[in-house]
């Protein structure tokens, strides 16, 4: 990939690999927390990353632990970080080649997962219900969620790639601007 010939892929991708990585691990913490107002399923249903990795042959049960007095379900925690972590370096990546990604501030990238996710990928694995048989709460749940998710990735990848890489794009070529002194302006 080559962005800008003063500027090395290195040192375009790093920062990039950088801002995934952050924003991935925090954006994983809002996802979680949107399903404690919001739970995405009934009480009765299993989550889907607990039924993939029974799938994989690991039993959930003994990936569970306790944190003040909570049974916390350690290993779908972790499919749940794991997903955001990649996505979110995905997501940081693809934005050095393709600026759009990042429409509605990543919320459209948000909308977009949960569409593959909850419409294709977790009903073709049998974990989940087709998105047309989902309750409405699970929609609702699943949607703001992502939402939320994906606009703190935004957040982070703004915060952490350097400015200087805003402009940097394949189709981008724009000259410096020279600095307007008052005399000049008036």
């Amino acid at each position: 990939m080559t962005f800008n010939k003063n500027k090395t892929d290195k040192a375009l991708l790093l920062p990039a690999l950088w801002a995934g990585f952050v924003g991935g691990n925090l954006s994983s913490f809002v996802k979680w927390g949107t399903e404690v107002p919001l739970p995405p399923r009934t009480p009765d249903r299993a989550s889907p990353p607990a039924e993939m990795l029974r799938d994989l042959g690991v039993d959930v049960d003994h990936l569970t632990y306790v944190y003040s007095g909570h049974i916390v379900p350690g290993g779908v925690l972790m499919v749940h970080h794991l997903f955001s972590i990649f996505f979110a370096l995905l997501y940081c990546v693809l934005w050095l080649r393709f600026p759009r990604i990042a429409m509605g501030q990543g919320v459209v990238f948000g909308l977009v997962v949960t569409l593959v996710f909850h419409g294709t990928v977790l009903p073709a694995g049998h974990w989940a219900p087709a998105l047309w048989n989902l309750p409405r709460a699970e929609i609702f749940s699943e949607t703001i969620g992502h939402m939320l998710w994906a606009w703190v990735i935004e957040l982070m990848r703004r915060e952490l790639m350097p400015s200087a890489f805003a402009d940097v794009r394949r189709d981008t070529k724009r000259e410096p601007v020279a600095p307007v002194s008052d005399k000049q302006a008036a």
